[in-house]
């Protein structure tokens, strides 16, 4: 299994004299697989836009993947969304995981002048022309007046599109849209559900199964100046509205042993790439240990 990243968080970059550019290079370094930035306008946290975020990680690095944990399209037009993912591809030198969702609180779509209830509809769009209008080709798009001709230049390889979120509507998207299935925080058993799912519905439209990326956090180590378990998990059900026994199960903590055997049932499950969430202690020597738990799973 390979595993991926989350950038830090602007408080902890201010608080561990980081920025992106070291972080980046700090995981290449340590022969991680990636690192990865969120959509997050209208949070109300401070935070950085993806694509510069990712744009400056691709700058310093050569050989690791810059992922989008998640891009959400439909909050622009397509046309603008089309030439940020082509410019990230084009600056990794085909580096970019694209990782795409429909999510987020109705405050965010608010913010950007787009309409909440559309989001679904608006992101099988995108999920259906962005192949082609990241490719090159001639592209008739949704347009309020009637329909608009676009066609980007210059043109980018395809990169991998993961549809992220584990509801029914993203499963069906990654079964029939998608090129991966990449749901966050839920246990192995549910990754292996749902992809028999949707390897299921894929295989009835002829596609392949898409390849499985999980979206974990937590924090790895046993001092006493970490989070603990419980402490992560009652983040989430405050973030998600999910209750703690829910979430409870979910955080990856412990030695660098549990977190392995952690991690390897996510790989048993099915998944082929885990993106980390760095949820407390030293950001650098968290990416340290997570290097060291890659090495244990192979």
């Amino acid at each position: 299994m390979k595993i991926g990243v989350i950038l830090p968080s602007i408080e902890t970059q201010a608080a561990q004299k980081l920025d992106i550019a070291t972080a980046a290079r700090h995981v290449e370094q340590l022969g991680l697989s990636g690192v990865w930035h969120g959509d997050h306008l209208g949070t109300g946290a401070p935070t950085l836009d993806v694509t510069v975020a990712l744009a400056a990680a691709a700058a310093v690095t050569e050989r690791i993947h810059i992922g989008t944990s998640v891009f959400v399209p439909a909050l622009r037009p397509l046309a603008w969304a089309a030439e940020q993912i082509a410019s990230l591809q084009c600056l990794s030198a085909g580096r970019l995981l694209l990782g795409v969702g429909s999510g987020g609180g109705s405050a965010r779509w608010a913010a950007a002048e787009m309409p909440y209830e559309e989001r679904g509809p608006r992101t099988d769009t995108a999920l259906r022309l962005l192949p082609a209008l990241l490719s090159g080709a001639r592209v008739t798009l949704p347009d309020a007046r009637g329909r608009a001709e676009f066609e980007l230049a210059p043109s980018v390889p395809v990169p991998p599109i993961w549809v992220g979120n584990y509801s029914a509507p993203a499963r069906r998207r990654a079964a029939l849209l998608g090129d991966g299935w990449f749901p966050s925080l839920i246990p192995p058993a549910r990754v292996a559900t749902g992809l028999a799912e949707i390897a299921e519905i894929a295989a009835r439209r002829q596609r392949p199964a898409p390849t499985v990326t999980i979206g974990a956090t937590g924090v790895l180590g046993t001092g006493t100046d970490l989070p603990t378990r419980a402490e992560i998990a009652a983040g989430i059900t405050g973030a998600y509205g999910r209750s703690l026994e829910e979430t409870l199960p979910i955080p990856i903590t412990g030695s660098l042993a549990e977190a392995a055997e952690r991690i390897a049932a996510y790989q048993d499950a099915g998944a082929h790439h885990l993106v980390f969430g760095i949820a407390g202690g030293d950001w650098r020597n968290q990416c340290e240990l997570l290097a060291r738990a890659q090495a244990a799973l192979t």
